[in-house]
């Protein structure tokens, strides 16, 4: 008698691995194919989600965007009231653990069901991890006011956020040859735009590691522009920290931990 397909592949991989290496692999590829909670919101548009969630509750909007891709999570956090935006991410920050119960509870609320449940008793949600890649792949704005909320009313989770966090000002941090390398994929006038906000440190820092020519080039471009709306110029920082975060997830930079032994004086 034929076997059926799971059997029939546990017996072909014990075969050619062995009994231990084939159980891991079929772990493996049981779990790559379980449903992650609220999936079917990663492929609804931000927007839509939003209206969909803005009334919920803070504690659900946390749980929900806990679950989302970061930038997804970003635009929709990015939506909310100021005061709205700095409680979910508190919330999210301080998340733990949520039971399979919670969750289809709010997916009921929600109106909507998972094609699966996940067998375990308890799955990781939130954590101050989850926060900090929300919060980085949101607009400035929004950042600040994450951040001025939580240093008024959870300082304490605000400085460990920081310490996570990567901003344009941080760039300062960075070694000559990966600020260079991030220079070769900068556009400069979004670069211009960008160190028209910055502090004269930070500007010195970046001309330092141009040709004389293409300093001399983008100074004059920053004089040409005269006045720039803050909005403008916060937009172009995060393309440019957007650039750097890409080079450091491709292993092309390194961005060094902040300290106070880095502290320039």
């Amino acid at each position: 008698m034929a076997k059926g397909g799971v059997d029939y592949a546990r017996d072909i991989l014990e075969r050619a691995l062995g009994p231990e290496r084939a159980q891991n692999l079929l772990t493996r590829i049981t779990a790559s194919l379980q449903v992650r909670p609220f999936d079917f919101m990663r492929h609804t548009d931000a927007q839509q989600i939003l209206g969909f969630i803005q009334s919920e509750h803070p504690q659900t909007i946390a749980l929900i965007l806990s679950y989302l891709d970061a930038p997804q999570a970003a635009m929709i956090i990015s939506g909310l009231p100021a005061v709205m935006q700095a409680e979910v991410a508190r919330r999210i920050a301080k998340m733990d653990r949520i039971t399979p119960e919670i969750l289809r509870e709010v997916e009921r609320v929600l109106e909507r069901k998972l094609s699966t449940v996940m067998g375990q008793d308890f799955t990781l949600a939130g954590g101050i991890d989850a926060v900090v890649a929300i919060i980085n792949s949101a607009d400035r704005t929004t950042e600040r006011n994450i951040m001025e909320y939580l240093e008024e009313n959870d300082p304490e989770l605000a400085e460990e956020i920081k310490k996570r966090l990567f901003v344009f000002e941080d760039i300062i941090r960075l070694d000559d040859r990966s600020l260079q390398r991030v220079l070769r994929e900068v556009d400069m006038k979004e670069l211009g735009l960008a160190l028209k906000g910055a502090t004269e440190e930070l500007r010195v820092k970046f001309f330092k590691n141009m040709s004389k020519r293409a300093a001399e080039m983008l100074q004059e471009d920053m004089d040409y522009m005269g006045p720039v709306r803050v909005k403008d110029v916060e937009e172009s920082q995060q393309k440019v920290v957007n650039v750097v975060r890409s080079l450091e997830e491709a292993g092309e930079i390194v961005i060094s931990a902040g300290g106070e032994d880095e502290l320039v004086v």
